[in-house]
Protein backbone atom coordinates (compact mmCIF):
# COMPACT_ATOMS: atom_id res chain seq x y z
CA UNK A 1 0.00 0.00 0.00
CA UNK A 2 1.40 3.45 -1.02
CA UNK A 3 1.08 6.30 0.94
CA UNK A 4 0.51 8.78 -1.77
CA UNK A 5 -2.31 6.36 -3.22
CA UNK A 6 -5.85 8.56 -2.49
CA UNK A 7 -8.72 7.90 0.09
CA UNK A 8 -11.93 6.48 -1.07
CA UNK A 9 -14.66 7.23 0.76
CA UNK A 10 -17.71 5.60 -0.44
CA UNK A 11 -21.41 5.49 1.36
CA UNK A 12 -23.14 2.28 0.75
CA UNK A 13 -27.22 2.82 0.48
CA UNK A 14 -30.46 2.63 -0.68
CA UNK A 15 -32.78 4.70 -1.87
CA UNK A 16 -35.49 3.65 0.17
CA UNK A 17 -33.72 4.24 3.05
CA UNK A 18 -34.29 7.32 5.54
CA UNK A 19 -31.60 7.76 6.93
CA UNK A 20 -29.37 7.21 4.09
CA UNK A 21 -31.16 10.09 2.12
CA UNK A 22 -30.61 12.18 5.56
CA UNK A 23 -26.98 11.60 5.73
CA UNK A 24 -26.73 12.45 1.72
CA UNK A 25 -26.53 16.29 2.49
CA UNK A 26 -23.52 15.46 5.34
CA UNK A 27 -21.63 13.25 2.62
CA UNK A 28 -22.01 15.58 0.05
CA UNK A 29 -20.90 18.83 2.37
CA UNK A 30 -17.65 16.74 3.44
CA UNK A 31 -17.14 16.30 -0.54
CA UNK A 32 -17.00 19.76 -0.95
CA UNK A 33 -15.19 20.55 1.77
CA UNK A 34 -12.26 17.69 1.25
CA UNK A 35 -11.48 20.13 -2.21
CA UNK A 36 -10.97 17.08 -4.41
CA UNK A 37 -8.22 15.49 -2.23
CA UNK A 38 -10.40 11.85 -1.63
CA UNK A 39 -12.18 9.70 -4.00
CA UNK A 40 -16.19 9.91 -2.81
CA UNK A 41 -18.52 7.64 -3.99
CA UNK A 42 -22.17 7.16 -2.93
CA UNK A 43 -23.55 3.53 -4.62
CA UNK A 44 -26.58 2.79 -4.25
CA UNK A 45 -26.17 -0.86 -3.84
CA UNK A 46 -29.61 -1.93 -4.75
CA UNK A 47 -28.59 -0.19 -8.23
CA UNK A 48 -25.37 -2.03 -7.77
CA UNK A 49 -25.40 -5.00 -6.28
CA UNK A 50 -22.76 -6.47 -8.03
CA UNK A 51 -20.42 -4.50 -6.02
CA UNK A 52 -20.70 -6.37 -2.48
CA UNK A 53 -19.79 -9.31 -4.03
CA UNK A 54 -21.06 -11.67 -1.05
CA UNK A 55 -21.08 -9.08 1.06
CA UNK A 56 -24.60 -8.38 2.99
CA UNK A 57 -24.99 -4.69 4.29
CA UNK A 58 -27.21 -4.85 7.72
CA UNK A 59 -27.79 -1.38 8.41
CA UNK A 60 -27.70 2.09 6.77
CA UNK A 61 -25.18 4.20 6.03
CA UNK A 62 -22.50 1.55 5.80
CA UNK A 63 -19.52 3.48 5.47
CA UNK A 64 -16.20 2.01 3.39
CA UNK A 65 -12.85 3.88 3.40
CA UNK A 66 -10.07 2.51 1.57
CA UNK A 67 -6.34 3.33 0.32
CA UNK A 68 -6.07 1.44 -2.38
CA UNK A 69 -7.34 -1.95 -2.79
CA UNK A 70 -7.23 -1.72 1.34
CA UNK A 71 -9.64 -1.43 3.40
CA UNK A 72 -9.44 0.82 6.05
CA UNK A 73 -12.93 0.82 7.80
CA UNK A 74 -16.07 -0.77 6.63
CA UNK A 75 -19.19 -0.66 9.01
CA UNK A 76 -22.32 1.15 9.76
CA UNK A 77 -21.78 4.61 10.87
CA UNK A 78 -23.87 7.82 12.48
CA UNK A 79 -25.44 9.54 9.90
CA UNK A 80 -23.40 13.00 11.52
CA UNK A 81 -21.03 14.77 9.07
CA UNK A 82 -18.63 15.19 12.30
CA UNK A 83 -18.34 11.09 12.27
CA UNK A 84 -17.47 11.18 9.08
CA UNK A 85 -15.29 13.94 9.43
CA UNK A 86 -13.11 12.30 12.52
CA UNK A 87 -13.27 9.13 10.25
CA UNK A 88 -11.79 10.64 7.22
CA UNK A 89 -9.03 12.36 9.76
CA UNK A 90 -8.40 8.97 11.50
CA UNK A 91 -7.86 7.36 8.12
CA UNK A 92 -5.48 10.29 6.58
CA UNK A 93 -3.42 9.75 9.99
CA UNK A 94 -2.29 6.44 9.51
CA UNK A 95 -4.64 5.37 12.68
CA UNK A 96 -6.07 2.20 10.85
CA UNK A 97 -4.86 -1.05 10.16
CA UNK A 98 -5.78 -2.74 6.43
CA UNK A 99 -8.37 -4.77 7.08
CA UNK A 100 -7.84 -8.80 7.21
CA UNK A 101 -11.38 -9.86 6.49
CA UNK A 102 -11.41 -11.79 2.94
CA UNK A 103 -14.58 -11.12 2.57
CA UNK A 104 -13.45 -7.40 2.08
CA UNK A 105 -11.04 -8.24 -0.86
CA UNK A 106 -12.14 -6.17 -3.93
CA UNK A 107 -14.54 -4.44 -2.33
CA UNK A 108 -12.60 -0.95 -3.15
CA UNK A 109 -11.91 -1.56 -6.89
CA UNK A 110 -15.47 -2.50 -7.14
CA UNK A 111 -16.88 0.73 -5.85
CA UNK A 112 -14.50 2.13 -8.32
CA UNK A 113 -15.48 0.87 -11.09
CA UNK A 114 -19.15 1.57 -10.54
CA UNK A 115 -18.27 5.33 -9.41
CA UNK A 116 -16.36 5.70 -12.68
Amino acid sequence: MEPTERLLVACLCAAWCGTCREYEAAFAAARQADGGATDWAWVDIEDHDEVLGTLDVENFPTLLIARGDAVLFYGTVTPHLGTLQRLLQNARDGDFSPSTDAALAGLPGRVRAVDA
